[in-house]
């Protein structure tokens, strides 16, 4: 099997692990991020254990992976080489956040929920995908 064809099934199973995972955690109900929000009412902290373990996962996952000195698939890392804010980079998390908190979705958990579609659902993907075209004809 070439390299690129294994890279792209190792992304695909890495996909689908964290498909996976939003499903059995929960993160694919928009009602439980909601809540996480909802500190004044019926607060539920689903979602900071969700995010705990996903950072000590990241935590530790890193230091392994660096730790070999090169990818599995690949001759180096691809890591991002900017590191200071600006406005496009806080502007985008904020719309984020906004988008996030108004739907109860985030990316990852709209897509893998595209199996269940609902029609608020099919609206936050539509929006994203022209999100994602506006970003980038705004970015040239």
């Amino acid at each position: 099997m070439r390299v690129p064809a294994v890279k792209t099934a190792a992304g695909y199973l890495a996909g689908l692990l964290f498909g996976v995972g939003l499903a059995i955690s929960g993160m694919t109900d928009p009602a439980r991020v909601l809540g996480f929000l909802d500190v004044a009412g019926a607060w539920d902290p689903t979602l900071m254990f969700v995010l705990g373990g996903a950072v000590g996962t990241t935590f530790v996952g890193y230091r392994v992976v660096f730790a070999r000195g090169t990818p599995l698939f690949g001759t180096h890392f691809q890591l991002p080489s900017k590191q200071e804010l600006d406005a496009k980079l806080l502007g985008g998390a904020a719309l984020f956040g906004v988008g996030w908190g108004l739907s109860g979705y985030c990316p990852g958990p709209a897509i893998a929920s595209i199996g269940g579609a609902t029609l608020p659902l099919l609206a936050l993907l539509a929006a994203m995908v022209l999100g994602w075209f506006i970003a980038q004809r705004l970015s040239h």
